[in-house]
């Protein structure tokens, strides 16, 4: 039987260490620790954090994947810690959503998927974004098309054309996600890319690229030579 965090050294209990000596310096499960309080009996709040890291082969990213329903599978996980757990995994991806709105000139691809993955990597289902450029290729403003299901999404073209007036853009870049983990174009990805960068050839608008994002990895149809 393990021993309950209040019996261990006081220097090694999860929140003294961080005090002490820093969040770096705790685990993953000290850390999801601190988040759960206490298991069940018998049980130390860390050992708990290492059975749900346990679930998903002490992979993070796919922490944040779970729902509320899928944590609280694990035997000692209730609602109120389920909720604790969500929200500070989500925390954590809009601080990264907020670092990579830093980059407002775009010079690469990765500028891009740097700004989408932490909006779109974790998500079950199919979102389209647009981010729209001055000349100069900086950030005017960024909008959600579209959502969908699993496995796709409907896009309004003309949606994109009226925000991209609205907002004086030069250039347009779209963005949407895999959740299936296939990096690869669809047809109806391909369909959509050649549907947009027509409308904006007629009103000399030019789209730039088409993003797609699955996880920590990303397609581009610019670096594909597709554009």
């Amino acid at each position: 039987m393990s021993l309950k965090i209040t019996d261990w050294a006081v220097e090694e209990r999860p929140r003294e260490k961080l005090i002490n000596k820093g969040t770096s310096s705790l685990s993953n499960a000290e850390l999801l620790g601190i988040l759960i309080s206490s298991g069940k009996k018998g049980k130390s709040a860390v050992d708990l954090g290492r059975e749900l890291l346990g679930m998903v082969n002490n992979n993070l990213n796919s922490l944040g994947k779970l729902t509320i329903a899928e944590l609280r599978k694990l035997k000692g996980i209730g609602p109120a810690r389920a909720v604790t757990i969500a929200a500070a995994l989500e925390l954590g991806r809009r601080r990264k959503l907020e670092e990579a709105e830093e980059v407002i000139q775009i010079r690469s691809s990765g500028d891009v998927a740097g700004i989408f993955q932490p909006l779109l990597s974790d998500l079950p289902h199919e979102e389209f974004w647009a981010l729209f450029l001055n000349r100069s290729n900086r950030v005017i403003t960024r909008m959600k098309l579209s959502q969908g299901g699993i496995s796709g999404t409907v896009t309004d073209v003309r949606m994109i054309m009226k925000q991209a007036i609205e907002s004086l853009a030069s250039g347009i870049i779209v963005c949407h996600n895999h959740p299936s983990g296939n990096l690869n174009p669809s047809e109806s990805d391909t369909k959509i890319t050649n549907k947009i960068k027509d409308a904006g050839n007629m009103i000399d608008i030019q789209l730039l690229d088409h993003i797609i994002i699955s996880g920590k990895e990303y397609y581009s149809f610019a670096d594909n030579g597709l554009m």
